[in-house]
């Protein structure tokens, strides 16, 4: 039974925008108010597809990380670290890989899904093939068991489950694990002994999963139990062996409705992005220019303002009153479409400034900002290496015992 943990991570692909802001980095800033969390740079996510090109992979790591910060990412509520620089990942990732079936590789969406996308690109890799497992190592070596993804990725965690799963099955059962089992359930009263038993039955008969949820509860709650034994009792619980690598669940992160400077979804392969440290003069310059309702061809022309993608930002940053106001004034023809902008481009420069102001602190201090990765660098680490121990032990390779 381990503690509760959220891990999430990002690819380091230079800027982030104000799509990454509402889409994943306001949701990490309400998450790290709740949960321990544990924010990653995967710098070798960017290989798998990247793999000829790795100018620039570094910098941008340290731009995003920035980023983060600027958004309101607290170093001293979550831990942000590099994953490259954690190097017991890529040993989970390897022996995760000699168990691991080369279908449930293939069968993941997304595999074939990017093929068709970058067809352009030699994706004939282990690299690409096998990053689902390093996704699912990033997960499994920190026993986080909590992911926020969006629901295309639910695939991912779904896979991590199964890997959890077959590794604690295979790997989980000591020699004597039975017997240690019977001492841990002798520990327990009477009742809960027979609550737990009954629990079991009804998991392993119907596979009742609100039985597993009480069963493990009633360990959590029971302090005469070790932590081992915990571990050893919800295994027993789901058929398996002693937990040793966390099944993790997920939090569904809602889509975001950041809509892009042209009306289509905000992102950088669409050229229609303001980056979170974008200049006044910069936001000024590209909503003003933004394209509106076509049939507004002259100022005198009534318009729909359902036809406008600045109408979409007014969604995110005006008030109902104001948007009132506006549409009646657009299709009236009694404002023009630069009178429409300027109070987005005021919400946005609202909600940009003090990112910049957050920025400013690490772009001129860069020492700062590398002690802040390194620290958390030295905390993923020693997570890190707990679940190894005990991962290599149960595979047998715990030569110092």
């Amino acid at each position: 039974m381990f503690a509760e943990r959220v891990l999430s991570g990002m690819r380091p692909t230079g800027a982030l925008h104000l799509g990454h802001y509402h889409g994943v980095l306001k949701n990490w800033v309400h998450l790290q108010n709740t949960y321990p969390c544990l924010f990653f740079v995967a710098d070798w996510h960017a290989l798998t597809t990247n793999y000829d090109n790795p100018q620039g992979i570094e910098q941008a790591s340290w731009d995003m990380v920035v980023d983060w910060l600027a958004a309101g990412v607290d170093p001293e509520q979550a831990t942000i670290f590099i994953q490259s620089k954690v190097p017991e990942h890529a040993e989970l990732h390897l022996l995760m890989s000699m168990m691991t079936p080369l279908g449930w590789l293939e069968r993941v969406p997304t595999y074939k899904d990017q093929q068709e996308k970058l067809a352009g690109k030699d994706l004939t890799t282990y690299g690409f093939l096998g990053y689902p497992l390093l996704m699912s190592a990033d997960i499994l070596i920190y026993r986080a068991d909590k992911v926020p993804v969006g629901e295309d990725q639910i695939p991912h965690v779904e896979f991590t489950r199964e890997l959890a799963r077959r590794f604690n099955h295979m790997y989980g059962r000591e020699p004597d694990f039975a017997e240690k089992v019977e001492a841990a359930l002798a520990r327990l009263n009477s009742k809960n002994r027979r609550s737990f038993n009954d629990l079991r039955k009804r998991f392993q008969e119907s596979g009742d999963k609100e039985a597993v949820a009480r069963g493990k509860a009633l360990l959590a709650e029971n302090a005469a139990l070790t932590d081992d034994e915990r571990e050893r009792l919800a295994g027993h619980l789901e058929g398996t062996g002693k937990m040793i690598l966390v099944e993790p669940g997920y939090l569904l992160t809602p889509e975001s409705k950041m809509p892009g400077l042209d009306g289509q979804k905000m992102s950088k392969s669409y050229h229609n992005t303001i980056t979170l440290r974008e200049s006044p003069e910069e936001v000024t310059r590209k909503v003003r220019t933004m394209p509106t309702d076509p049939q507004r061809a002259r100022r005198t022309d009534p318009g729909d303002p359902e036809r406008c993608p600045v109408w979409q930002l007014h969604q995110v940053y005006t008030d109902a009153a104001t948007r009132a106001e506006l549409g009646q004034g657009c299709r009236t023809a009694g404002i023009g479409c630069l009178d429409c902008k300027q109070p987005v481009i005021e919400g946005i420069l609202r909600e940009l400034a003090p990112m910049r102001e957050r920025a400013r602190a690490y772009t001129d201090d860069p020492a700062r900002l590398r002690a802040i990765v390194e620290q958390g660098c030295d905390k993923a680490r020693a997570l890190a290496q707990d679940t190894m121990r005990d991962v290599r032990a149960a595979m047998g390779l715990d030569y110092r015992r």
